[in-house]
């Protein structure tokens, strides 16, 4: 298998200073160059020296912005992914009265997509606009694509909502047919732009980002217990694990929003949700005696848990001997004893309530229970084990649970490094810095067929 060289380029993605939903790329390193290139290649505008912004008519570019922290991280980019823009890669919205309702939350961003790769064209000179109109409802225009074979097209929509509604063989053609419509209303010439376009240009043109320089940036992360470390990118890390272990194969649901792996031997399964708020379960690992067997056990993890958490779980899941699919004794106080060693041995307070056996941190900032009653019904695959971290118990950051029969040397594992391990977190921000959600009322529906458009070639 080919690994990937570490490059020596940092990049650091934030939100724009000043535009709402924009980001911006500050690159350190002596290979800087190398990420410069890849975020051009993918519309990001250079505005400093090494400071790029991404900036889209359709407000994704948090959507955007992640998707090129994958790509460049597969190169062996190092990428840093403030907590502001996380906040703003995971939270939901939609757009009020968005005339397609029947279309998905991807379905919605292919057809923006190609509203944005128009909107591009244009920009880029790439589609020379001959004339515009209002048909009463939205913009419409006509255009042609330069080059070799360049095809004339329709325009409808404005913004997001932008499609092309036919095409034809010629501008002089395309003109005539765009005349015979809208002759009353023709004007030369590209429409002016949007408030939208307007705003997307102007954060753009702003060349003093200095509230996006590293210096400026807000505190240094800090040393942590591995458990209060932040959650890092989720979906990079099983991305490197995948890479790294050829055993397992990968793939995603239909509507995009879940991963799942499943190892050559069919009997261990990771399904990972994409976009769970941070107290949802993200995680599921299951384990079968056979590939058509009921689950032996299995092990879940919500959106906060810190990526040094889920690492050790996958570094345990990678080891072929690590972990067992076969049903083993019930779970009695020696396994018990020897899966919360290290923290014993770290000094966690050990008590005793009933039902309940509980382990607490010496800030009381995180614990492990075990279920005594749930131990017994181990047929059920019921939560025996929880692992928590946060204020308290009742208000966790984030958890983690484990059946019955989860491997104690998986157990052990999670153990040590709550015990004894550490990560890094960033302080969060004094005040609120959420991403205001980006509702407004689009034009009308298009008079042309709505669905989203197909891939065209340049």
């Amino acid at each position: 298998m080919t690994t990937t060289l570490p490059i020596d380029a940092h990049v650091r993605l934030d939100t724009h200073p000043t535009h709402p939903s924009a980001v911006t790329a500050v690159l350190t390193g002596t290979q800087a160059r190398i990420a410069l290139m890849g975020l051009e290649a993918a519309d990001w505008t250079v505005v400093a020296d090494n400071v790029l912004v991404l900036v889209r008519i359709d407000h994704e570019e948090p959507y955007w912005a992640e998707d090129a922290a994958k790509h460049l991280s597969a190169e062996g980019i190092t990428v840093e992914i403030t907590l502001r823009l996380r906040e703003a890669i995971d939270e939901e919205w939609t757009w009020a009265n968005y005339p397609m309702p029947w279309c998905t939350r991807s379905e919605i961003r292919e057809v923006s997509n190609e509203a944005q790769k128009i909107h591009d064209d244009i920009r880029h000179g790439q589609l020379l606009i001959h004339a515009h109109a209002h048909d009463g409802h939205t913009t419409v225009a006509v255009g042609t694509y330069l080059g070799r074979n360049g095809k004339s097209v329709y325009l409808h929509g404005e913004d997001h909502l932008r499609q092309i509604a036919d095409t034809f063989d010629s501008p002089a053609q395309a003109l005539l047919a765009f005349e015979k419509v809208h002759a009353a209303g023709m004007r030369p010439g590209a429409a002016p732009l949007t408030d939208t376009e307007r705003a997307a240009a102007e954060a753009r043109a702003i060349s003093d980002l200095s509230a996006a320089k590293p210096e400026s940036s807000g505190p240094e992360p800090e040393t942590v217990p591995a458990y209060l470390a932040d959650a890092g990118d989720h979906d990079a890390l099983l991305d490197a694990f995948l890479d790294a272990h050829g055993d397992w194969e990968k793939w995603r649901t239909w509507s995009d929003e879940t991963t799942h792996a499943i190892h050559e031997s069919q009997t261990l399964r990771i399904e990972r949700v994409h976009e769970t708020p941070a107290h949802e379960t993200a995680w599921t690992v299951a384990a079968y005696e056979t590939p058509v067997s009921d689950r032996v056990w299995v092990l879940t993890a919500t959106g906060a848990t810190p990526a040094l958490v889920l690492q050790e779980l996958l570094d345990h899941l990678a080891d072929g001997d690590g972990w067992d699919t076969a049903i083993g004794a019930p779970v009695d106080e020696k396994m018990v004893t020897a899966a919360t060693q290290p923290l014993s041995d770290a000094g966690w307070k050990h008590t005793v309530d009933g039902r309940w056996i509980r382990w607490t941190s010496p800030a009381e900032d995180a614990g492990v229970q075990f279920d005594a009653f749930t131990a017994q019904h181990p047929s059920q695959n019921l939560a025996t084990w929880t692992v928590w971290a946060g204020p308290d118990p009742d208000r966790p950051t984030w958890t983690l649970t484990a059946s019955p029969h989860t491997p104690s040397s998986l157990l052990v594992d999670l153990s040590e490094t709550l015990a004894h391990e550490t990560g890094l977190r960033r302080p969060q921000p004094a005040g609120p810095e959420r991403r205001t959600s980006l509702v407004s009322s689009p034009p009308a529906a298009p008079a042309v067929a709505a669905g989203p458009t197909a891939s065209r070639s340049r």
